[in-house]
């Protein structure tokens, strides 16, 4: 199999069957259970699979996610997805103890609620997270105050607030260039769309001086970046993301064509940089690298440190 189609492979569904587990925190204290709802997608089939530890972007339920992280799965990873909170301002302070506490009780709880004759990888943990999640990935990473030890980050469309000099507390940025020590790899997945406002009543979703840009800027070797065209902050979504919430991600931000390709590059490139970075496999992000064309979308940056 050449090259090319290995890395085209990673845009589709893997082999792996998939499931999805909802595992809600437990009412007694005295129970083994997560510190936050946390909806899981995992592989089916026997196996030791890495981890993923997903966060959902600003006021977004982890469901509206599903399509993304079983397309994760499906490539042999278990990814956890916590609810951090329903309602929240602009402080993100708890949602960062929120994911440490998560991470904190896969080591004893995950295996509990998983499939049988499927073995969690504890060894090889990666962090992602989505727009305002994308900054508490970053800040949680940066702290690594956490019993796992994160071996990759990925930021999707990170956003660290509304404007350079009006960031949400505790600001992440620093506007000094390779100034995050993370020591690990590092992914960075842009919008092109992310930065054009939807209509004049509202400010972009991802605003130019505390996005995505400014994230890789700071990120020292080795990080990668990509930046997908014409395709909007919130095109990574499920297709059909219900309730208010739901209808919000559509009338908020400037949004692509249609949310399938953006969704299948976002999914493609997290296999490809965890199968790097967590388990040594670099042929397929070198491939998307050296072919950019290969990719659903087209993209309008490519950059790494290495």
């Amino acid at each position: 199999m050449s090259s090319s189609s290995t890395s085209q492979s990673v845009f589709e569904a893997g082999k792996y069957a998939t499931t999805f587990l909802r595992v809600e925190p437990a009412i007694s204290a005295l129970a083994t259970s997560p510190p936050k709802p946390l909806l899981i997608a995992t592989p089916s089939d026997e196996g030791e699979f890495p981890l993923l530890v997903f966060l959902h972007g600003y006021l977004f339920y982890n469901s509206f996610y599903s399509q993304l992280i079983q397309h994760i799965a499906s490539h042999g990873f278990i990814v956890i997805a916590p609810q951090l909170y329903c309602v929240a301002g602009p402080d993100t302070s708890d949602e960062i103890k929120s994911a440490a506490a998560t991470t904190n009780w896969l080591s004893d709880g995950l295996h509990n609620v998983l499939p049988i004759k499927v073995r969690p990888s504890l060894t090889k943990v990666g962090l992602a997270g989505h727009s305002r999640g994308g900054k508490v990935a970053f800040a949680l990473a940066l702290g690594q105050t956490t019993t796992l030890k994160f071996s990759a980050l990925m930021g999707i469309d990170p956003v660290d607030g509304m404007d350079k000099g009006n960031q949400t507390p505790p600001p992440v940025l620093t506007y000094i260039p390779r100034s995050f020590d993370l020591k690990m790899a590092v992914l960075v997945v842009g919008s092109g769309l992310g930065e054009v406002k939807k209509n004049p009543l509202f400010p972009p979703c991802a605003p130019k001086g505390v996005n995505h840009e400014d994230f890789f800027n700071e990120c020292r070797a080795p990080a990668w970046y990509f930046v997908a065209k014409d395709y909007g902050h919130v095109d990574m979504l499920n297709d059909d993301t219900k309730g208010i919430r739901g209808k919000a991600s559509y009338c908020l931000c400037k949004n692509g064509k249609s949310r399938e390709p953006m969704r299948r590059f976002v999914g493609g490139i997290v296999v490809a940089f965890m199968r790097a970075h967590l388990e040594g496999d670099y042929s397929d992000l070198m491939a998307i690298k050296e072919g950019p064309e290969i990719a659903p979308v087209e993209l309008k940056t490519v950059d790494f440190r290495v």
